[in-house]
């Protein structure tokens, strides 16, 4: 089984100007994200897909393959990441480079335990899932509609974080990384296809860049090695 990782990186951010390549804890944010999928035992290349020439340069410097700047069309607000991931497998096919499976990983989520994306392609394919998502434990209490408040728990019965039971536990989507077929990918046209499978990170791995309180608070973690758990408990 061959499997490739895909790191969409464009240009242009709001929250954090040039976050995708803002030195954080001594290098530029996507160089983590590299680095990380360079060092797995189970990823055969990885590929930046870019409309920006320094974001390129940067992601070649530190090993990535980048065949192509990705066209204006979509890389604006409005692309979706599936729209690149569309634009990538239509690359794959002209070039003749058959691939099984992706691993889509999003560079504002800096922080990765070694050997996480090895044991994450282990569970995905142990499980014969035909894609993954990164979630992380959520206990907190939710409500939605600020003009109609409708909490999204029993609030008369609240329950303790200990009392919580297995199935009861919520989940929310990190977005750090994905594990996908690419045949089941084609069909669906989404990155959560067909059997889905959840692969629970620990906290410290939740945050995704997209504003300075978040770009510090990952600083902080990548600067202290301690931080960084091999899974999640």
């Amino acid at each position: 089984m061959r499997t490739i990782a895909l790191i969409p990186a464009r240009s242009g951010s709001k929250g954090v100007h040039n976050k995708n390549i803002k030195i954080i804890a001594g290098k530029p944010l996507i160089a983590w994200s590299i680095e990380r999928a360079m060092s797995s035992q189970l990823i055969d290349e990885v590929f930046v897909s870019t409309n920006c020439k320094k974001i390129a340069k940067i992601s070649k410097k530190y090993g990535a393959k980048v065949p192509f700047l990705r066209p204006e069309s979509i890389s604006d607000d409005e692309a979706t990441t599936e729209t690149a991931v569309e634009h990538f497998l239509g690359f794959l096919e002209k070039s003749h480079i058959t691939v099984d499976n992706m691993v889509l990983i999003q560079c504002t989520s800096p922080v990765r335990a070694p050997k996480r994306f090895d044991d994450a392609i282990k569970f995905f394919s142990d499980n014969t899932y035909d894609s993954l998502v990164s979630v992380a434990e959520s206990h907190r209490f939710y409500w939605k509609n600020l003009e109609s408040p409708k909490a999204m728990y029993n609030f008369r019965s609240r329950p303790r974080r200990q009392d919580i039971s297995k199935d009861d536990l919520s989940y929310f989507e990190t977005g750090s990384f994905y594990i996908f077929s690419t045949e089941v990918f084609k069909r669906q046209k989404n990155r959560i296809c067909g059997k889905v499978g959840l692969y629970v990170t620990p906290e410290n791995e939740m945050f995704d860049i997209d504003s300075l309180a978040e770009f510090s608070i990952c600083e902080n973690i990548l600067s202290n090695s301690k931080g960084v758990q091999s899974f999640a408990a």
